[in-house]
């Protein structure tokens, strides 16, 4: 069975610092496993790619399995893989690799580890991985026009890199830069012309995240812009928050929902990211709770 949602990215273990000093050692993360669970919290059934270290919890990778994701694109890296320290500064987020770990690269699927059948798949999710591995995937993708592609960078937008970042998202649908991925020069004074410059080719949806201030979104085809306000009923932990932001949005436009209900949805999935620790509150949050909490913050929930 093909899956009808692709996310590529990473399954990595972390050690969270927050700002305030609290500290969460060896945590089962990677944006991949953040995706997963906001995507199956909304039913979908995705297929993952990835490369795995050896070291990555086995009963995640299971449970994942019980939910219906599909690891057929998960490949064994055959030793140890990426041990991350995640600090929060402030609005800031930093990730540092610790010492005798692989690259990011080698912990990173190319277009040679998505299974065949899967290329025909409407739409795939590219999570935060070098630039060079992002751009190898939305090549690969330009044989199949009609996919939905959408990208969380990890290379931040700068006036240096804006150049190679617009060749690359004039083949992508949507783009989801955090604030402190965006980077070009005036963005704090005027964001609506820095999302206005990444519009290029195909290019219809750019997506800055803020975390607790919220957000701006630019609808390129409506040259419209939107806007959304944080909500969360406890935060824990910010870790993943902005990618199951995205897989919440992209699910959302894929079911045909207009773009201001895809942000509550993005909005509802994240909140639930952020009241446990790592991944624990997705692990038991339901498409029922998230139904209700549409219908409590936005006056309705969707099918």
């Amino acid at each position: 069975m093909i899956p009808s949602f692709v996310l590529l990215g990473n399954l990595l273990v972390d050690d969270v610092v927050l700002a305030d000093g609290t500290t969460r050692m060896g945590q089962p993360g990677g944006a991949l496993l953040y995706g997963a669970l906001g995507a199956t919290l909304w039913e979908s059934r995705p297929g993952l790619v990835s490369v795995l270290g050896d070291d990555y919890p086995a009963e995640v990778l299971e449970k994942l399995q019980q939910r219906g994701v599909d690891l057929t694109g998960v490949h064994r890296l055959g030793r140890r893989g990426v041990r991350t320290w995640l600090l929060y500064e402030e609005h800031v987020r930093r990730l540092i690799h610790r010492l005798g770990c692989p690259t990011h690269e080698e912990v990173s699927p190319g277009p040679e580890l998505v299974p065949p059948e899967w290329t025909a798949a409407r739409a795939f999710h590219l999570a935060p991985m070098p630039y060079g591995v992002q751009r190898a995937l939305v090549l690969a993708r330009r044989a199949e026009p009609a996919a939905f592609v959408s990208i969380d960078p990890h290379r931040p937008v700068t006036e240096s890199t804006l150049h190679d970042w617009r060749e690359v998202l004039a083949d992508v649908d949507a783009f989801f830069p955090g604030e402190d991925e965006l980077q070009l020069e005036a963005t704090q004074a005027d964001p609506h012309r820095a999302l206005r410059r990444l519009v290029n080719g195909r290019l219809r949806f750019v997506v800055c995240k803020r975390g607790a201030k919220g957000g701006i979104l630019y609808d390129a085809h409506d040259e419209r812009f939107y806007s959304w306000d944080a909500r969360a009923a406890g935060v824990v932990d910010q870790t993943g928050a902005g990618d199951v932001f995205a897989v919440g949005f992209v699910l959302a436009y894929l079911a045909g929902l207009p773009v201001d209900a895809c942000l509550e949805r993005a909005v509802v999935t994240a909140s639930f990211a952020i009241e446990g620790w790592g991944a624990e509150a997705l692990w038991t949050a339901t498409r029922a709770d998230a139904e209700a909490r549409l219908r409590d913050w936005c006056g309705g929930g969707q099918s």
